[in-house]
């Protein structure tokens, strides 16, 4: 158990101890290390602020196991979840950690029979692991009893609310007992979140692990700058240049996911597609090949994905530019877990620099350019990985079948002929440079300086210094760097550099002042 020497501090039992040991786990991570002690030993609700990826179900699930008896005829506790995919994961990974403990688990969520879900309930549970639909299908059918769990977890609660699933979550609520343990988890905490937490919640502890200690430690992140029509091409580069490559590439619709999948599988990777319209039988069908390496590429868009949580992922390809960087940072976040580290790739064309650099400022992280892997370094790549797997074959000794054809041929002809011709046979399309295509180099201008348009002027009371002053406080750009400025009577104009430029229009694009931005990029006019 001195791997688990961090584990074991934490107050957890040799059961739980001994499951992680078989699960390969090492250290906690942050959001364990804070979550664990307070839940093993004060009697206090949890909100916890941590992303997925970050640890957070066994942080909840570790002492959940340990406090539980087992065998109730009604469930002790529920646990929420906003997709069914992250409904299922939850309950397999808590099953996976529960040891030789006997403990009931179920999951709950729509496209799964309700006929099976209630045999399984009849039979009794401990832990219900569900969405608010089905939970709510199941309440009015009274096939669920909620009157007797003494706790609850909330999970993904933003998402949740993105969803529109909080009413159905307070209706749930109503259906529990007064002295139940509430713990929450979000990522971010607006508002709505707080409302809900001061309405239902006891006395409650806050434990957060920042957006930063989450993705930038053990993620190196990348951009490569290619026209829309070479992304394909650089897609088969990083893939080939990889000698394990194993990741997730997302694309921003359903159409992208389906006809990048398809190219992938016709070149001959291992690749499938999900989105939202695979049926629930093909996602779990999906996920489980991934997860045990049937398939080493995934194509996914982003609601598909959510709650996806698989291990040891070395690559997460945006292979379209998301939407803000709440979702950059919730992507790269699947990898660079348990220790190890992955990388993070971003594709951009030269229009979307602009986007790009917005990301990396509200996000606050590092995203170099790189240059794509050339012809040669990859087939280099290839011909290392061919002598690899030729190694191995023979320390095995997996060659003693071929043995009497070998013979035949060297008895005919040159050794290393033989080996060359078998060679080409085998790997000739593989290592043929002709099987790629040129990629137009492309740049994007990242210097000079932009005018900008501010729909705010002296009759709305602004000067030289207080506007200068409104956007550092909404942006958190240097106001040194705001020259040049104009005021007219309704509005205004100023210079920046191109870079601070895309910061400040995509901050205030959805501050309007009637049908237009306050900020924009400035029109060729003349004012006198």
């Amino acid at each position: 158990m001195e791997k688990l020497a961090g584990f074991k501090k934490l107050g957890l039992s040799d059961n739980c101890l001994e499951a992680l040991l078989k699960k390969g786990f090492e250290e906690p991570t942050q959001i364990q290390k804070m979550i664990i002690p307070i839940f093993l030993a004060k009697d206090v609700d949890i909100i916890g602020q941590a992303q997925t990826g970050t640890g957070k179900t066994a942080a909840f699930g570790l002492p959940l196991i340990e406090k539980l008896k087992g065998g109730s005829r009604t469930p002790q506790v529920l646990i929420l979840t906003p997709t069914r995919e992250l409904a299922l994961q939850v309950a397999q990974e808590i099953n996976s950690l529960k040891g030789n403990k006997d403990i009931q688990i179920a999951a709950v969520y729509g496209g799964q029979s309700i006929e099976e879900q209630l045999r399984r309930l009849h039979r009794g549970v401990d832990i219900v692991v569900g969405t608010p639909g089905r939970i709510l299908d199941h309440l009015s059918r009274r096939s669920l009893h909620l009157q007797d769990i003494s706790h609850m977890i909330l999970d993904e609660a933003d998402e949740m609310l993105d969803m529109g699933f909080i009413d159905d979550v307070e209706e749930i609520l109503k259906h529990t007992n007064k002295n139940k343990r509430i713990l929450l988890f979000s990522a971010t905490i607006p508002q709505r979140i707080v409302s809900l937490a001061q309405k239902y919640m006891r006395q409650y502890e806050i434990v957060r692990v920042t957006p930063e200690q989450l993705t930038t430690s053990l993620t190196d992140q990348i951009y490569f700058e290619v026209a829309y029509s070479d992304k394909f091409e650089a897609l088969c580069r990083i893939i080939d240049v990889e000698h394990e490559f194993y990741g997730l590439v997302f694309c921003r619709t359903k159409i992208d996911v389906d006809e990048i999948a398809k190219k992938l599988i016709d070149n001959g990777y291992a690749a499938e597609a999900l989105h939202g319209d695979v049926s629930q039988y093909q996602r779990e069908r999906i996920l489980d090949k991934f997860k045990k390496k049937r398939i080493n590429v995934l194509v996914a868009t982003d609601v598909a994905a959510r709650g996806i949580d698989i291990a040891n992922l070395t690559h997460v390809i945006n292979y379209s530019l998301p939407q803000d960087p709440e979702s950059y940072v919730h992507r790269i976040g699947r990898t660079g877990r348990a220790g190890k580290e992955g990388t993070a790739i971003t594709f951009i064309t030269p229009d979307e620099y602009r986007k790009l650099v917005f990301i990396k400022k509200i996000a606050k992280t590092n995203i170099r350019r790189e240059k794509l892997p050339g012809i040669a370094e990859i087939i280099q790549t290839k011909r290392k990985k061919i002598k690899e797997r030729l190694s191995a074959i023979l320390e095995s000794d997996a060659y003693t079948d071929y043995l009497s054809l070998a013979d035949d041929m060297l008895k005919e002809r040159d050794a290393q002929k033989v080996l060359a011709a078998i060679l080409k046979y085998t790997f000739g399309d593989e290592l043929d440079e002709k099987s790629y295509n040129e990629i137009k180099d492309v740049s994007v201008n990242t210097k000079g300086k932009a005018r900008l348009f501010v729909a705010l002027g002296s009759i709305d009371r602004i000067n030289p210094h207080k506007l200068a002053e409104f956007i550092k406080e909404k942006t958190h750009i240097d106001s040194r760097k705001i020259q040049d400025i104009r005021i007219f009577e309704n509005f205004s104009f100023i210079t920046v550099p191109f870079e601070e430029a895309e910061i400040i229009i995509q901050t205030f694009k959805k501050l309007k002042t009637g049908k237009r931005p306050i900020v924009e990029r400035a029109r060729e006019r003349t004012h006198k």
